[in-house]
């Protein structure tokens, strides 16, 4: 429709249409017309409105000062008993804020926990993405995770026995060595001796 409005003094309406249709756009003239002449939906309305309260929470000095997330914003909107006296959904402040870019600030730093080397070949994958196994100890796996706390990072290293699903070596750290789960594989030859 904003095409149509901006090149419809220089060729007509119709001829846009056609053009647009035989790109694979199919739109009438008469859609065209409809759409310009049609009142805003409700939902567009309320959405005004609630952007609009959200706009004034989030730059608020006082409130939101460029900081508040969507959580923050919905419960402020629920303290201010909603917009024109009717609730609003979270779902609702989610939507519209990602629509307009409004991110809340996010406390601590973001961890990295990879970097892929360019220059390194990826190993081959010798179980060909088969991970059955019809005995204990036929097949294992190694999964190597971190887990946020509130002292920081920790990250882990966990060996699974694919016949029985279960633990049979693990090993945690504060820092990523590349010795981590050679530990958990350590362990898991250790504990299940095969």
């Amino acid at each position: 429709m904003a095409f149509i409005d901006a090149h419809r003094e220089r060729f007509g309406v119709e001829p846009i249409c056609r053009v647009l249709t035989g790109h694979g756009v199919p739109i009438a003239p008469s859609g065209y017309y409809a759409h310009r002449s049609r009142p805003p939906s409700p939902r567009a309305v309320r959405d005004a409105a609630v952007f609009a309260e959200i706009e004034q929470i989030y730059h608020d000095p006082q409130l939101g000062r460029g900081l508040y997330g969507a959580r923050k914003v919905w419960h402020q909107l629920r303290r201010q008993g909603g917009v024109d006296g009717l609730p609003v959904p979270r779902c609702q402040v989610e939507r519209l804020m990602r629509a307009a870019g409004l991110r809340g600030a996010v406390r601590g730093r973001t961890v990295v926990t990879t970097t892929a080397d360019k220059a390194a070949s990826r190993p081959p994958d010798l179980v060909d993405r088969d991970f059955t196994a019809s005995r204990p100890n036929e097949l294992w796996v190694v999964d190597f995770t971190y887990v946020p706390t509130w002292s920081g990072m920790v990250f882990t290293a966990f060996v699974c026995d694919v016949f029985s699903r279960r633990i049979v070596g693990w090993r945690t750290a504060a820092s990523m060595p590349t010795q981590l789960p050679l530990d958990a594989l350590e362990m898991a030859l250790w504990g299940r001796r095969p």
